[in-house]
């Protein structure tokens, strides 16, 4: 038989441990949950997109290999950008696809042009900006900077991210998105970048989560009437 005294330290140890960790135990639950009954198109914004994007056809081009390059091609995409073709070289450098003239960023209103292009046509501009630089905790953290930012008049405040270097549609956010990554941080408990699932305080909390769990199996194992009663068959 356990002696009461390491009983009651058993007890303790759960009770403490089992308070200190209820908080994260919960927000590890809830944010379970969440994304359990959540659609991730939705939380991607898809409903906030068109479902079939028309890709004009051009003719008249130039050949790449006449365009002014400081290094060679790599990769090569045509794209469209305000009813204009222009080629995308290696997935940094705009040039004309017509005239062969590069193309350093695009403007607002081809920035308006393009979320026009991809966006529902129900939803009313608001304000357009540039940002060049985001924080650790921004929504738009991890994409090519700058970009414009296009923000519409809608309950879930909705908003369109545009690279400003080669016209890509980058990214949709909206109100269930950010509950989406704040629960998705208290999850992960990165509270930094969001997707470090190798932090200390992580490893922390499962280890002492693993502990409560033990130190309950022990603790019904040395506190069970049944268990006793078959002891003292035995």
């Amino acid at each position: 038989m356990v002696k009461r005294q390491t009983a009651t330290l058993l007890r303790k140890t759960h009770r403490y441990l089992g308070l200190f960790l209820g908080i994260q135990f919960l927000m590890w639950t809830i944010s379970g949950l969440y994304f359990s009954w959540t659609d991730i198109d939705k939380i991607h914004g898809d409903q906030f997109r068109k479902e079939n994007v028309f890709t004009m056809s051009s003719k008249n081009l130039i050949s790449p290999a006449l365009l002014d390059l400081d290094s060679p091609i790599q990769s090569l995409q045509l794209r469209e950008i305000a009813d204009n073709p222009y080629y995308l070289v290696n997935k940094e450098q705009l040039f004309d696809a017509r005239t062969g003239k590069p193309k350093n960023e695009i403007t607002k209103a081809e920035a308006l042009k393009i979320a026009e292009k991809n966006m529902l046509p129900e939803l009313e501009v608001k304000s357009i900006e540039k940002i060049n630089e985001v924080g650790k905790h921004h929504e738009y953290r991890g994409r090519p900077l700058p970009v414009y930012v296009v923000s519409y008049t809608h309950p879930d405040a909705v908003k369109a991210y545009i690279s400003i270097t080669d016209g890509g549609f980058q990214r949709v956010r909206h109100r269930s998105w950010r509950w989406f990554d704040f629960l998705w941080m208290t999850h992960t408990m990165d509270y930094e970048g969001r997707d470090n699932f190798n932090t200390t305080i992580l490893r922390l909390f499962s280890l002492l989560g693993l502990i409560t769990v033990l130190s309950g199996f022990t603790l019904w194992f040395v506190s069970s009437p049944t268990l006793r009663k078959i002891k003292k068959r035995k």
